[in-house]
């Protein structure tokens, strides 16, 4: 997603975000902050998760949307507003304008999930559905902006957008007074700037971490630059920080106030989602895991107590499939091998037997009696088989070479 928004605006301030506050009051969750034993374990402090992916419409992006729908005019109101999204904040704008009355139109791209699209629908927004990716969807919604005199909703280049996620960072100084690290997702920009106001007005010995997917990461090469910059075409499974350029609003207050911003890869994200689903029993997506996985991939660099925000728990199911199966892979819980048999009876049941003894859960088996390379007396054994952990898939593959098999990887 490459946005723009015309500026300049005036420097937003910790009143902003307090004001937002008052509006959001009754409107947004104050949501939960749950500890987390097995994050606690390996940064060697406490590590807090605060829980934005049980907020209305499943995510942060709530906040932002009412706050700057409840600041437009009456006029501005009378027009109506127009959003482009594949998912969060379609749905906060949807929800934020049904809540203040206001006639909301949402693009979402043609390919969105259908959970997403129909969650939209169900907030009171007309969707359309246009172009195969968000470009192309912006580029409609901002057309249709300019013939109809709606007003543009932009995801995070807006004050009132940055100040209303800005009061995430108020509930946790509420609930976690301690916190010296807060770790936080980061797409476009607008919830982690929003959060840097105002715990940095509040409390400016905590730092504050981003976080980016490593092929949308947009921000290192900006601040690098100065300014803003375009990485291209963003790719990652994380279509909450899919975003190709920084903020013209955010990216200054994030130069200013984000002490860090790293990067994570798919499988380290995989593996946050996958630990957030097994430890913690909560559904997030993936840019909602991307602070567990900067945790995860380098723990003993956080200065606790922690704060690791979960910023969206809005994932398709078919997704959350691939994405398990993935963080399995990365985490060593599943192990693929291929070995040579002799054809003959019982050699099968002779193999299973071994793999038992090791306690490895066999998930599937393909045989291969037709490759050239085999001998006239030979079969090739594929096995998928669930493990334990990166340990375990050593034991498996050195008992089995114990046993005198082949084993090709």
């Amino acid at each position: 997603m490459n946005f723009r928004t015309p500026g300049p605006f005036p420097p937003l301030i910790l009143d902003d975000v307090l004001g937002a506050q008052k509006m959001l009051s009754g409107v947004a969750r104050v949501t939960a902050m749950e500890g987390s034993r097995h994050l606690t374990e390996l940064v060697g402090a406490p590590v807090h998760l605060k829980c934005e992916n049980l907020q209305r419409t499943g995510s942060f992006k709530l906040r932002g949307a009412y706050v700057r729908i409840a600041g437009l005019s009456p006029v501005e109101r009378a027009a109506g507003v127009v959003a482009a999204s594949a998912g969060n904040h379609a749905q906060g704008v949807a929800l934020a304008s049904e809540l203040l009355g206001v006639r909301s139109t949402v693009f979402m791209p043609v390919g969105a999930p259908l959970p997403k699209v129909a969650a939209t629908r169900q907030y009171g927004a007309q969707v359309r559905l246009h172009g195969h990716v968000v470009d192309e969807t912006l580029a409609a919604a901002q057309q249709y902006a300019q013939e109809t005199g709606a007003v543009f909703i932009h995801p995070f280049d807006h004050p009132d957008i940055i100040a209303g996620q800005g009061t995430v960072g108020l509930e946790i100084l509420e609930q976690c007074p301690e916190v010296r690290t807060i770790v936080v997702g980061m797409g476009g920009g607008g919830l982690a700037a929003g959060i840097a106001v105002a715990v940095k007005a509040l409390r400016p010995d905590v730092r504050i971490v981003g976080v980016q997917a490593a092929g949308a990461a947009c921000y290192p090469p900006s601040l690098a630059a100065g300014h803003p910059v375009s990485i291209g075409s963003p790719t990652t499974m994380a279509d909450g920080i899919k975003v190709g350029r920084p903020g013209d609003v955010p990216f200054d207050l994030v130069r200013d106030l984000v002490d860090e911003v790293r990067t994570v890869s798919e499988d380290e994200l995989s593996s946050g989602l996958l630990l957030c689903l097994e430890r913690a029993k909560l559904v997030v997506e993936p840019a909602g895991a991307s602070p567990v996985a900067a945790l995860l991939s380098d723990p003993e660099s956080f200065r606790g107590p922690v704060v690791a925000l979960l910023s969206g728990g809005n994932v398709d199911p078919l997704l959350m499939q691939r994405v398990l199966t993935h963080g399995m892979v990365a985490a060593g819980r599943y192990l693929s091998l291929r070995l040579r048999l002799t054809d003959r009876p019982g050699a099968l049941a002779t193999l299973l037997a071994a793999l038992s003894v090791v306690d490895a859960n066999v998930l599937d088996i393909g045989h291969v009696r037709t490759d050239p390379r085999l001998g006239l007396t030979e079969v090739e054994v594929e096995l998928q088989l669930e493990t334990k952990g990166p340990e375990h898939c050593e034991e498996v593959s050195a008992a089995l070479r114990d046993a005198g098999y082949l084993v090709m990887g």
